[in-house]
Parts: C-alpha cells; structure tokens; sequence
C-alpha cells in the first residue's frame, strides 16, 4: 500500500543549518518552534502573486510590530500604509533600479519618530536636554525593531516580504511624498504580498564570525570570511558582477568582494545632510 503521508517538513534546526555552517545543535522541548522555523527559513521575497494583502492583515501586523520593544517606552517610530496605487509608483519611480518594487502589492514605509518627544517638551515647557546624536539613535533603533517586527508577524502569515533601503537614496523626495513634518525621516519601506516562489534561503556568515561570548573578538575572521565565500559560491553564485567596466572579472568572485565593489561607490552621501535639515544635531 502507497505511503500517501507528506513528507517530513524542515524544522528550525534544518534551516538553520542551511544558513550557518555551524549552526547550532539540535536540542528537544523547543517552545513555540513554529514561529523560529518561520524566522530560521525566511528569505527575501521579490516576487508576488496578483492577489492583494487584506487591510485588516496590514492593521494586524501594524499592531504587533508598535508592540515590539521601544526605548525607554519613548515609541519613537511611525508606519505609513501606502493604500494609494499613486503613492506606491512613486515611491517605486523613487528607487529607481529596483523594478520589482513597483509590482508588489503593497509597500509601507517605517520612519523614526523624534518629533512627538519634542512637541511633549514644547507642551509641558520642559527643556529638551538631548538635543544632540543620541536623539537621532534612538529613533532609528525603535524604526528598526518595529521593522523586524513587522517582517517576523508577517512571514508567520506566510506573507513574503522585502525591506526596501532605497528609500534613503532620495530621502527628501520620499519625505516630500509622505509629507513628514521637521525630526521624522524615512528609515526603510517594505514590500509586501503573497508569494509567488518560495523565497530562498541565504547563508549567513559563520556563527564564529559573529556570535561572541563574553567580549568581540576576531578569530580566525579572514579564514571565516574565505570559507563563507566558497560555500556561497557554490551554493547561490552572483548572476553577475559589479561594477565590470571598473573592475577586471574575478573566477573567484564571491560575497566578501560583491560588498567591496558595493562600497567602493558612494552612496547616499547627502543624507546626512537630509538628517540636519529635519532638525537633528550629529554632536
């Protein structure tokens, strides 16, 4: 009699050794594991199905990404729902070179928030002492957890999801779009829908390299760093190279030189000044 039973399913332990090659070791009585093999198998997903998210999904895990942890309960992020099929081309025409953009969805956008803070201040007339890089921090950090946040809910849904950094490339532009006031900046928007391939898993650096105990050391990073190119290059080898005309082709090209060609360019030199004219100090 044929065994009609499906197949075995990864769990989290599986996936993460996709990831890492020397992920951790299995171990039994794993609480909530449904929710870590989502997150250990997640990949980013830019490819959609023609199916829209239901609005009250996007409420849902608007929700719980603003319950994630905040500093100092200060809630110094905004999420903004772009329901506007307008506002999405815009945002899409805005990062340019990323074509995929304009066909999911839906996007929002995360912004750190400093303004509220501030207005709290102006209220109550109390001095706001913190007028300096640390006010700027905070609201990136509390835009980020709420983005990871966001990422986790939603890829539990079985949602496929692609953060978007280009949004800093023309900040001024997306903060005109999305009218932010003086001290809200746009930190990174997400692409959202269901989708249509599976998401690939990519593999991480080497715990070694990144996980510490007690205090950061590097050991062994260079070897860490050679070993992770060769299984990359084998396992998910870069279509293309960056940049051909500046640099002669490599038969070794891998991750480590792909970041190198990346940063050799640059990128986004004017956001800092973005930054100060929204208000913020850099002392």
């Amino acid at each position: 009699m044929a065994d009609n039973s499906p197949p075995d399913q990864p769990d989290v332990f599986d996936l993460l050794a996709e990831r890492f090659s020397d992920a951790p070791t299995r171990a039994d009585g794993i609480p909530n594991a449904s929710l870590l093999t989502s997150m250990a198998g997640r990949g980013s997903c830019r490819s959609f199905l023609d199916k829209p998210v239901p609005d009250a999904w996007i409420n849902l895990l608007s929700a719980v990404a603003l319950a994630t942890p905040t500093k100092s309960d200060l809630q110094q992020r905004d999420i903004i729902v772009l329901r506007s099929p307008e506002k999405r081309k815009r945002l899409a025409t805005l990062v340019s070179g990323q074509a995929w953009v304009a066909d999911a969805p839906m996007i929002i956008v995360f912004c750190g928030n400093n303004r509220r803070q501030r207005l709290v201040h102006d209220r109550l007339s109390i001095p706001f002492a913190n007028d300096h890089l640390d006010a700027f921090f905070n609201a990136v950090g509390d835009a980020a957890i709420a983005l990871a946040g966001f990422v986790t809910a939603a890829e539990a849904l079985s949602l496929g999801c692609c953060p978007i950094s280009a949004v800093r490339n023309e900040a001024q532009a997306v903060s005109d779009l999305l009218n932010l006031p003086q001290h809200v900046f746009p930190f990174a928007g997400l692409a959202i829908g269901f989708p249509a391939d599976k998401p690939r898993i990519s593999k991480r650096l080497p715990m070694r390299a990144t996980y510490h105990v007690d205090a950061y050391t590097e050991t062994d990073l260079e070897q860490n760093i050679d070993q992770y190119d060769q299984e990359r290059a084998a396992t998910q080898p870069y279509r293309s190279q960056r940049f051909p005309d500046q640099f002669s082709n490599s038969d070794a090209y891998s991750w480590s030189e792909d970041k190198a060609r990346q940063y050799s360019q640059p990128e986004r030199e004017d956001f800092g000044d973005f930054v100060r004219r929204k208000g913020f100090r850099f002392d």
